[in-house]
């Protein structure tokens, strides 16, 4: 993940903070309720309570642990996505980075990881980029998680089928760049990036972009470390 400059989105971000351990769930509230952007709506204790509360509550963006010991975070996020056309950006926390967890949770269609140590300011960082649209990843430590895998042949034809454009956006997205560092990158204008990405995520049958970037090391795209 790139945490050079500052995220905005505009507006209060709403965030739902599920976590089995109740010290790591007042830690979450105490850290991101000290910034001015975001409210901690409600808390969870197993990813069984999380339909029902996101249903109540509609946060923008669910902070979920990825193991826990009744509905774990990557079952918790299949059905979030399952149960809403818009469903909430999901980033799982983790101890380690190398979680076989973790790769499972981001095919289940969540935006992105962060560890449970992380400093405040990066957590808050990953929330904001998350719902502004962005993905939160650790290019290296999803190459790690991919290492080893076989090339889908499925997947690279999906990427084979991308203009240079599009393959170029994909490889950026793949790189951690967020839609307005890819623009800078191009010199194009951040519509213009969002209009590809759109276009990526489509050709590729991706829910968002972290699929897309899954997909892209699972094709052999982007380096696999």
């Amino acid at each position: 993940m790139n945490t050079e400059g500052v995220a905005t989105v505009g507006r209060t971000v709403r965030v739902l903070v599920v976590d089995d351990e109740e010290l790591t769930r007042t830690g979450l509230r105490t850290l991101l309720s000290a910034k001015p952007d975001l409210t901690v709506v409600g808390e969870a204790a197993d990813g069984s309570e999380v339909p029902a509360l996101v249903a109540e509550l509609r946060p923008d963006v669910v902070l979920m642990d990825v193991r826990m010991p009744l509905v774990n975070g990557i079952e918790a996020t299949r059905r979030l996505r399952a149960a809403s056309a818009e469903p909430p950006k999901v980033i799982v926390i983790t101890t380690f980075e190398n979680d076989e967890y973790v790769y499972d949770a981001l095919e289940a269609g969540a935006s992105g990881f962060i560890r449970k140590r992380a400093p405040a300011q990066q957590i808050a960082h990953a929330i904001r980029l998350v719902a502004s649209g962005d993905s939160v990843l650790f290019p290296e430590a999803v190459a790690r998680l991919t290492a080893g895998r076989p090339v889908r042949r499925e997947a690279a034809a999906r990427v084979a089928a991308l203009t240079r454009r599009e393959a170029e956006i994909l490889q950026l997205m793949a790189e951690g760049l967020t839609n307005q560092q890819i623009a800078e990158v191009l010199t194009v204008s951040l519509e213009t990036v969002k209009t590809h990405v759109g276009n990526v995520l489509t050709k590729l049958g991706a829910g968002n972009r972290t699929q897309a970037v899954i997909l892209a090391f699972e094709a052999g795209l982007a380096p696999r470390g």
